[in-house]
């Protein structure tokens, strides 16, 4: 098999992993030198400045001595099979790098004879990019659940960033769905790269020139949609690896369908993307507007509202806390205003410093108006003839399409000239009219 061969099967055998991130890494070129790493972004993403940027994403090998029943590469799905060698794909890469078809390398593999054996060879194509060809660019690579300590030590030196992938957001469903894993080893090598991440901090600021580790940090994946766990579950364990690991970002993954499984959605099911997007508008709120998990879901109302947005979900079940006066309300309740992000809070708190603020004035700051205008006031004021119900605050929020699914519009039925009692008592029988 060739090395096109061994790249179509390979790669498209890594497209289900959806944990690409931008880099947050600044590396300049060396002399003697390849590339360079830029803060803005990689891995098919998009950066600040709106360009989408590229990087060669495959796996090492899809063999597999697990048998995850969603998964493609799994041990008993009858697939083609192939593996890179080290330096096939320490070439490959710096071949497509020097064409400028790609900006860096996103690194996975199936796991071979063992967790340590897989890390091993990962090392290898790691260990060729930075020290034989003086690859300075960017590099994501994934952990492998189970591998030693001083593995992932060596690989963490060696990468810009590195995941490791939960999948699944309960023991019970790693069981029932992936019997090979279990939450220990997954969250092992987790802790094993913050501590790494700590340590490292501190050695930076004692030496200047210390090898980095994982500069630009960890992040994960949950598979969404192939368990009965609910929004709540999967957004309160994704609220506690923020705060316990550190992590730069969680991704969430609607499942699809790629295995007949009686323990699985049908073949023919959609993929859940509507409930992948509240869980990422979701996971903003969290790490950028100061909410907390039991704020949006709770064992009542476990799962996000399809219609409408988490933010303005929150903000309805929460009417009492409204209206907000923008002269003087603080950062962190103007945030939590719909139609007021986090740069037009800002802006709201360094212009009311100037002057008091009117409508017409936040229009110019970029709050959204239709949305924000039913739930904040100026200088105590709401904005003039405008009717405060929740007919109409539903109707700012999400579209008319959705409204008309979000409250049903009643039965209408026929009047008739007479009750349903003397319709039924007269059956069979001849009705005069007066």
């Amino acid at each position: 098999m060739d090395v096109y061969d061994k790249l179509t099967i390979l790669s498209d055998s890594a497209k289900y992993d959806v944990s690409c991130s931008s880099s947050g890494v600044e590396r300049g070129n060396t002399p003697g030198g390849t590339g360079n790493t830029a803060g803005c972004g990689i891995c098919h993403s998009f950066a600040a400045d709106g360009r989408c940027i590229s990087l060669l994403k495959v796996l090492m090998s899809n063999s597999c001595i697990y048998d995850c029943k969603y998964c493609v590469n799994r041990r008993s799905n009858d697939t083609r099979r192939a593996m890179f060698t080290p330096e096939e794909l320490a070439d490959l890469t710096m071949n497509f790098y020097r064409r400028n078809y790609i900006e860096g390398l996103f690194l996975s593999s199936g796991i071979m004879r063992n967790p340590d054996y897989t890390t091993e060879q990962l090392i290898k194509v790691l260990e060729l990019l930075r020290y034989t060809h003086r690859f300075n660019g960017y590099i994501h690579v994934k952990a492998i659940p189970g591998a030693a300590p001083e593995l992932i030590t060596r690989l963490g030196l060696l990468a810009d960033r590195m995941s490791v992938n939960i999948e699944l957001p309960t023991q019970d469903s790693l069981r029932l769905l992936a019997p090979d894993k279990s939450k220990e080893s997954i969250l092992k090598p987790m802790s094993a790269i913050r501590q790494g991440i700590q340590e490292n901090s501190s050695d930076l600021v004692k030496y200047r020139h210390a090898p980095r580790f994982v500069p630009g940090g960890q992040s994960t994946q949950m598979i969404v949609g192939a368990t009965p766990d609910s929004d709540l579950r999967i957004i309160t364990l994704t609220e506690s690896l923020y705060k316990k690991f550190q992590l730069k970002r969680v991704y969430f993954s609607a499942y699809t369908p790629v295995m007949e499984d009686s323990l699985l959605p049908a073949l023919d099911s959609k993929p859940p993307l509507l409930r992948e997007h509240r869980l990422y508008q979701a996971d903003w709120l969290l790490r950028f507007y100061g909410f907390e998990a039991k704020e949006l879901l709770d064992e009542g109302a476990p799962n996000f509202n399809p219609f409408m947005d988490p933010k303005c979900n929150w903000a309805m079940n929460h009417i009492d806390q409204f209206p907000v006066e923008v002269n003087t309300a603080p950062y962190d309740k103007l945030v939590r205003v719909p139609g007021i992000g986090i740069r037009s809070a800002k802006r709201i708190v360094t212009a009311r410093k100037a002057g008091r603020i009117d409508f017409h004035g936040l229009k110019k700051l970029g709050v959204v108006l239709k949305r924000a205008q039913y739930f904040i006031t100026c200088s105590g004021r709401r904005l003039e003839g405008l009717k405060v119900n929740e007919s109409t605050i539903l109707r700012s929020l999400i579209s008319k399409r959705e409204y008309s699914m979000y409250l049903p519009s009643p039965q209408v039925e026929q009047l008739s000239l007479f009750s349903d009692e003397e319709l039924a008592g007269g059956a069979g029988k001849e009705v005069l009219l007066p």
